[in-house]
C-alpha cells in the first residue's frame, strides 16, 4: 500500500492548470509488460534518432522525440543527446530547464524540473530501487518515488539524487554529493550524505 509523505502541489510547465504529484512511495512491485514494450520503443528510437543528433541546432528535434513520447517538456528546456531517459513519459521540464551531458535520469517515477532548474552532467536521478524485506532479483519489490527540483535548482557535476527527494528552489547542490532527503530553498548542500554548507546568497 502506497505510503504518503507530503503532498504538492506543481505548476504544469506546459498549460496553466495545475499539476497533481502525490510524492509518495509507491510498490509497484515489478515493471508492467506495457512499460517494457514502450521501453523497447523508446530505446530503438533514441539509439536511432536521438543521441546521434549532438550539435545544439538539433536541440528542438530531440525535444519533439521526447514529447512524442509522452514528456512534457518546454520547447526551450535543454536535454544534451548523451542523457540517458528511462521513461520519457515521466519527465516533466518547464522554461529553460536542462539535463546536462551524461546525466542518467532513472524516472520510473516522475522526475520534474521547474523554470530554469539544472543538473549537471554526469548527475544521477534515481527515482526507483527495491524494498530491503524483498530479495533484489529482477524488479521484485520495486520502490519508486518522484524527484522535483524547483525553479532555479543546480544540481552539480556527478550529483546524486536519491528517490521521493525535492530540491528547494534556487538551492545548491554540490558536485559529486549524495542527496536522501528534501534539500531547503536558497541552500547550499554537499557532501556524502548531503550537509548543509551554507545559505544561498545572490548578488544583486
Amino acid at each position: 500500500m502506497a505510503r504518503t509523505s507530503k503532498m504538492e502541489v506543481l505548476t504544469n510547465p506546459l498549460s496553466n492548470v495545475y499539476f497533481m504529484l502525490a510524492i509518495e512511495h509507491h510498490t509497484p512491485g515489478h515493471v508492467s509488460k506495457s512499460v517494457k514494450l514502450k521501453r523497447v520503443a523508446w530505446n530503438v528510437t533514441a539509439a536511432l534518432l536521438f543521441r546521434p543528433f549532438i550539435t545544439p541546432v538539433f536541440r528542438k528535434w530531440r525535444i519533439a522525440l521526447l514529447r512524442l513520447f509522452g514528456a512534457k517538456v518546454e520547447w526551450d528546456a535543454n536535454v544534451y543527446a548523451s542523457v540517458k531517459v528511462w521513461a520519457p513519459w515521466m519527465l516533466l521540464m518547464g522554461h529553460r530547464a536542462c539535463l546536462g551531458p551524461e546525466v542518467i535520469c532513472y524516472n520510473q517515477d516522475w522526475v520534474v524540473l521547474e523554470d530554469d532548474a539544472i543538473v549537471s552532467q554526469y548527475s544521477y536521478l534515481c527515482t526507483a530501487g527495491h524494498d530491503v524485506s524483498h530479495a533484489n532479483t529482477a524488479d521484485a519489490g520495486l520502490v519508486t518515488a518522484p524527484i522535483v527540483l524547483r525553479s532555479k535548482a543546480w544540481v552539480g557535476s556527478r550529483a546524486f539524487i536519491g528517490m521521493g527527494v525535492e530540491i528547494g528552489e534556487g538551492a545548491v547542490v554540490g558536485a559529486t554529493a549524495s542527496v536522501y532527503k528534501n534539500v531547503e530553498p536558497w541552500i547550499v548542500v554537499g557532501g556524502n550524505p548531503a550537509k548543509v554548507i551554507k545559505k544561498r546568497d545572490i548578488k544583486a
